[in-house]
């Protein structure tokens, strides 16, 4: 029988080959490791009252319900491949009490402001090494509306720039048609025809070597930009997939087809940007009606 750390492993591999992110499969690990360390013993140990016990703990080290959430998937997560494997008779994670999350909205950038630093992007005075690729990057960013290892993940036969479309694979293998836009057609255009790549290579996006950007690398180069041109650190990946569908709805685009456009396997999910659009029309309200 593997070791609880040779499970783990094994565990991670399989999320792995279901194409999960590589932020999510970090996470994993962090956690399931962590709570292997407070608990050696085999997971067919484990009970509830042990799994009540960790969650107590979290509590008393006031970590955020946030944070207790995701290592309670983590735990049921695991428990199931083990279950699968037959390792276990049960999953005792099933029992816990997620705690409730704040429903707290992020923060979504404006049109112009979306706009403004996409324009931005690879502009001579940046002195880039490869401001085409950016910029086609930021293009499929914000206006795609992809995760960035959705983004990532994009292969040379996913693009028909003929008729606008990519073909995107999001969690758990799930594909999906998204339409492009002009602009990052033309951009993905121009890159293309620069793009240095190791033969045989299939990512759309490459790094310095000629490899497939990395996860780790995208975000840098994001990370760059909203520092330089909005001077923003707080902007990431996932902002501009924020603004894209704010600014669908806001503009009076369909929730469902927004669910579809995003890859939501619930509907819920994508309703949280219908408070996100009325709480940029109040802002507007409260800024330009005399009697607000």
């Amino acid at each position: 029988m593997a070791t609880l750390t040779g499970q783990i492993r094994e565990f991670l591999e399989e999320r792995r080959r279901e194409n999960v992110s590589p932020h999510t499969l970090r996470n994993y690990g962090i956690d399931l490791n962590q709570f292997a360390a407070h608990f050696p013993t085999p997971p067919e140990r484990w009970t509830v009252l042990i799994l009540r016990g960790w969650l107590a703990a979290l509590h008393t080290q006031g970590l955020s319900p946030v944070s207790i959430r995701r290592k309670i998937a983590a735990l049921r997560s695991f428990f199931q491949f083990l279950l699968k494997r037959g390792a276990v008779d049960f999953n005792p994670a099933k029992l816990l009490r997620t705690p409730k999350a704040p429903k707290t909205l992020p923060r979504v950038m404006s049109e112009e402001a979306a706009n403004h630093l996409v324009d931005a992007v690879g502009g001579d005075e940046m002195e880039r090494p490869f401001p085409e690729r950016d910029r086609a990057l930021f293009e499929i960013l914000y206006g795609c509306g992809l995760r960035i290892s959705e983004l990532c993940g994009l292969d040379l036969l996913d693009l028909d720039l003929t008729e606008n479309w990519l073909r995107v694979r999001g969690k758990g293998r799930k594909e999906r048609q998204v339409p492009i836009g002009d602009s990052a057609v033309a951009a993905l255009r121009r890159y293309l025809e620069k793009r240095h790549a190791e033969s045989g290579e299939r990512g759309v996006f490459v790094n310095y070597l000629g490899t497939r950007l990395t996860d780790r690398g995208a975000r840098g180069i994001v990370s760059f930009y909203a520092r330089m041109v909005a001077h923003d650190p707080s902007i990431h990946p996932h902002s501009f997939r924020h603004a894209y569908a704010t600014h669908l709805l806001t503009d009076g685009a369909d929730l469902r087809a927004i669910q579809e456009l995003l890859g939501h396997a619930q509907l819920s999910t994508t309703q949280k940007y219908t408070q996100m659009a009325l709480n940029d029309l109040l802002a507007v309200y409260d800024k330009a009606h005399p009697k607000a």
